[in-house]
């Protein structure tokens, strides 16, 4: 037999993927995974917590798979686009879900442990961008003092952006609109206003040497 939190892991999956976040109670999980309701509170404080450690888990995995499509592009917004793409790819199996996951994710207890871990997930994700686009600055001559600065908030202006995308379902606006055309658009202008203050600063340093 499975490890407690294996089974709990395994019934939290299975009845949030075929029933919804909000139709699941922790009962029906303590239940799939045979273990008290009391003992299910050990390994997670709340259902937002159960959700967390599952949705983490995929989150992980697209990191991990788009970690080795980092270097498929030479165009550092099709670079971005192919980070992220994972994200999107595992947020359309369940929309409801996903929304459940990117509340719990911003909004849930700060003490608590898979909230903790998806932040620090999200971390990873704005430093993997934040890399990619280093490099491709780099390539270019514009080895800034800034360039690190730069390079970190145009990461998290990615992940700003992935989070509203990945959020929309719940606002019901843009009914069929296309979540990667839309992203690629708005990666564009985050890569193009990331290397206009490369080159405003490489600029400005310039001006100052002379």
């Amino acid at each position: 037999m499975r490890d407690k939190q294996g089974r709990i892991f395994d019934a939290a999956a299975t009845l949030f993927a075929e029933h919804g976040f909000a139709r699941v109670t922790t009962q029906q999980i303590s239940d799939r995974a045979d273990i008290a309701a009391g003992t299910l509170f050990r390994y997670a404080s709340s259902k937002g917590e159960l959700l967390l450690m599952v949705y983490n888990a995929d989150f992980r995995a697209a990191l991990d798979f788009a970690e080795h499509r980092a270097h498929a592009h030479d165009d550092p917004v099709e670079t971005v686009l192919e980070i992220i793409r994972p994200m999107v790819r595992s947020a359309s199996r369940s929309a409801d879900n996903t929304v459940a996951y990117q509340r719990e994710l911003l909004f849930g207890s700060a003490s608590e442990k898979y909230r903790a871990e998806g932040l620090s997930l999200v971390a990873r994700l704005e430093s993997m961008i934040a890399d990619r686009l280093a490099v491709d600055a780099r390539a270019r001559g514009l080895d800034s003092p800034r360039l690190e600065e730069f390079s970190r908030s145009a990461g998290r202006s990615v992940f700003a952006v992935l989070h509203l995308t990945l959020a929309r379902p719940a606002t019901g606006a843009h009914p069929g609109y296309d979540s990667l055309t839309d992203l690629r658009a708005q990666i564009a202008q985050i890569v193009a206003g990331f290397f206009a203050a490369l080159y405003a600063a490489a600029n400005s340093e310039q001006r100052k040497g002379n």
